[in-house]
């Protein structure tokens, strides 16, 4: 049987999760997805589309999905939707898991790879997060988990634009951009998201596509400390000049950095710093992925992580005149970014 591709959904609360899953429930996509709802409260999607008081778990929908509201673990549930699918007793493509607006999705996205049995049936496609115009900078203020839940993120949608100026919307983007600059974002409006930007965007196979802002390296070869409050214009990517204010009083805790050099690893050395810094910082750190240039092989190595399970596989030749450069993007919680740098400098051959 083919991997079954799945979505984590996260925002905190009142992002839009529930809007953004109903359309995912309700349109003809002709896609059979089964839901993961492990969210209770006045807002779940079965107060409006399933059937009420249904002793059974799983509803089938009339558009071919199927949704599962789950009082018990993760993994049980995976586990069961795999065994009906098997069985032919249910019929579906793709799995989506809501997660409830207060959690980490680092433990989510860990069972994916920690069991060996959801790991043979499933395939982590990526997280989305949902980020609220409105009040998420109040929330990324008030709340770690909201903090976390942009560091995780392989897509971010910036939902209820509509409802704030623009120049509210650029800064809450520019900081979100400065804790997980390896996301892409997207503004969207109720829910309203092309289902190409939902599935299919492969967040956590290894590929040797690292995508990170090539203005985020740029600034980031200038001294940026994010507690200084002057003003400062800069160019937007479309070339755009905007001389809005930009005050950049936010020290979040979850921040990112990048490592980059021309030098190849040395694989013992870079292998030996790798494991000593996720067993120390691992819990800390969110996300990390790289591409490398490692002594010994010509072809580049890919590699990712989420909190202490790191991952790493032979990707693709350097082409021919091709420089070789390793690029890696660490975003964690209050990472002791020298200790990071000066380490990986010294793996190097």
């Amino acid at each position: 049987m083919a991997l079954i591709p799945a979505t984590i959904l996260t925002g905190f609360l009142g992002a839009g999760k529930t809007t953004l899953l109903k359309r995912v429930l309700t349109e003809a996509h002709g896609q059979k997805i089964a839901v993961i709802e492990n969210e209770f409260g006045d807002e779940n999607i079965d107060n409006d589309i399933l059937v009420q008081d249904s002793r059974e778990q799983i509803i089938q929908l009339n558009n071919g999905c199927v949704c599962c509201t789950i009082r018990e673990d993760l993994r049980t549930t995976l586990s069961d939707l795999a065994e009906k699918k098997r069985k032919g007793e249910l019929d579906f493509e793709r799995v989506v898991i809501e997660t409830t607006g207060l959690a980490d999705p680092g433990p989510v996205a860990q069972t994916f790879f920690m069991d060996d049995e959801i790991a043979e049936s499933y395939l982590l496609d990526s997280i989305l997060t949902l980020v609220d115009a409105k009040h998420g900078d109040q929330q990324l203020d008030d709340r770690q988990e909201a903090r976390r839940q942009i560091g995780f993120a392989d897509q971010i949608f910036i939902s209820k634009s509509d409802l704030v100026d623009d120049a509210s919307v650029e800064a809450l983007s520019h900081r979100v951009k400065h804790m997980n600059p390896r996301a892409p974002q997207r503004r969207v409006h109720f829910g309203e998201v092309p289902l190409s930007e939902v599935f299919d965007l492969r967040g956590f196979n290894l590929n040797a596509k690292l995508d990170i802002d090539p203005d985020f390296l740029k600034a980031d070869e200038h001294v940026h400390d994010h507690d200084h409050d002057h003003d400062h214009d800069h160019d937007h990517e479309d070339g755009e000049h905007c001389d809005h204010p930009h005050h950049h009083v936010h020290d979040d805790d979850v921040k990112s950095f990048v490592f980059r050099s021309d030098k190849a690893f040395n694989p013992a050395k870079l292998e030996d710093f790798l494991g000593a810094i996720v067993q120390v910082y691992g819990p800390k750190m969110l996300r990390y992925k790289g591409v490398l240039n490692m002594k010994g092989t010509d072809r580049k190595v890919i590699f990712q992580g989420v909190h202490q399970l790191m991952g790493s596989d032979l990707g693709p030749k350097w082409a021919p005149g091709e420089k070789k450069t390793s690029k890696m993007v660490f975003i964690g919680i209050d990472l002791p970014k020298d200790i990071f740098l000066q380490g990986l400098e010294q793996c190097l051959a």
